[in-house]
């Protein structure tokens, strides 16, 4: 497993531990929770991670640089702490149907 790689599940599992001390519970807390626990625990899956949709260029026969990596691993985790931020506010607001698709949504980004 790569450095960049541990380093940003070390970095995920942070942001979420420290997010989920000062949540208070809402429709969607417990899977919210169980998510954030799930994924501290594959902390040393090399499976598991983030992952995203194959590019455009990538189907052209096209080959990342270590730049093009580097930047899209870094929108991906940028796009995942949004999106787990967004259930967490929508979990607080008491939006059941808000906070349960952010949550799917951000499920669908980590493998698990």
């Amino acid at each position: 497993m790569s450095k960049l790689r541990v380093t940003a599940i070390l970095i995920v599992g942070s942001i979420l531990d420290l997010n989920s001390t000062f949540a208070q519970a809402g429709p969607c807390s417990n899977d919210i929770a169980q998510f954030e626990a799930a994924i501290r625990q594959s902390a040393g899956n090399p499976n598991a991670g983030l992952t995203a949709p194959q590019s455009i260029g990538a189907q052209l026969d096209r080959q990342p640089t270590p730049d093009s990596l580097r930047k899209a691993k870094e929108r991906l985790q940028s796009k995942f702490s949004a999106t787990m931020a967004r259930a967490k506010r929508l979990d607080a607001k008491g939006d059941l149907a808000g906070c349960t698709r952010a949550l799917s949504e951000a499920k669908r980004m980590y493998i698990l």
